[in-house]
Parts: C-alpha cells; structure tokens; sequence
C-alpha cells in the first residue's frame, strides 16, 4: 500500500538544493593596487549547492538531501578552517575567486552532488564555481 503522501511520479526527478553559511575572515591582496593590498576583512556569505535525484526511501525520502548533512560537511571541511582566520594562511593570493576554487576542492570529494560554490565577498560582489567550471577528479592514484 502506497503511503499517504508518496509521490511515486517524483522519485526519479533530478533537483538542485543550496543551503547558506557565514564566516568571518581577514585577509590582504598582495596583488593589489589599492585599499585591498592592506589588512583588512569580511563578513562572508557562502552558498553551496548539490543536485540529485530525490530520494525514494529512508530518513531523507523526497529529499536531494538533508541540509543537516550539507551543513555537518561544510562545517567540518571550509568553516571550521576559515572562520575567524586570515586566508592569507591557506591561499597565497586569497582573491574571491581562488578562496572560491579552495572552498571547491574541499567539499567535492566529501559531498555527493556538488553542483555549485558561491562565495560572498559583499553584500554585491561574489565569485562562482560550478561543476562544469572544474575537471573531474582524477580516480587514478597517482
């Protein structure tokens, strides 16, 4: 018997899900000509998208995704390491876009799906980086 809300017509539908985070970070442009090549810092926003076919069973049935399990990984592997930090410690040249492309190559191997890394500088300046934008890993071992 079918479950009263079952929705047999969407379990093969593909989705996109994001969900937002925030972290605090500083860092100088070393590149720079002007104001940005001196110390100083953001309040980042960050949205992370993964596509996927909705689930058809289990606790996340009608899910791409849980958002608690996006938010445990990008937790674990880009906030942790950049809240409250300087980006000048793990990016040389930490520009919107390589601090973008960092985040990236942290979270593709520990989140099925990723699809999209869009990363905040302000309130009206973000870097983007999607799949389509990155080679695939390599499944060699080298």
């Amino acid at each position: 018997m079918k479950a009263k809300g079952a929705h047999d017509e969407y379990t093969c539908l593909a989705m996109r899900v994001r969900k937002q985070f925030a972290f605090e970070s500083a860092h100088v442009l070393p590149n720079h000509p002007g104001k940005c090549s001196r110390l100083h810092g953001h309040s980042y926003r960050l949205d992370v998208a993964v596509d996927g076919p909705l689930q058809a069973s289990g606790p996340a049935a009608g899910m791409v995704i849980d958002f608690d399990a996006i938010g445990e990984v990008v937790q674990r592997e880009v906030i942790a390491r950049l809240d409250h930090t300087s980006l000048n410690d793990l990016v040389d040249n930490p520009t919107s876009e390589l601090v973008a492309l960092w985040i990236w190559q942290r979270l593709e191997a520990a989140l099925a799906g990723l699809a999209e890394v869009v990363l905040w500088e302000t309130a009206t300046a973000c870097a983007v980086v999607t799949a389509s934008d990155v080679p695939p890993r390599s499944t060699e071992s080298s």
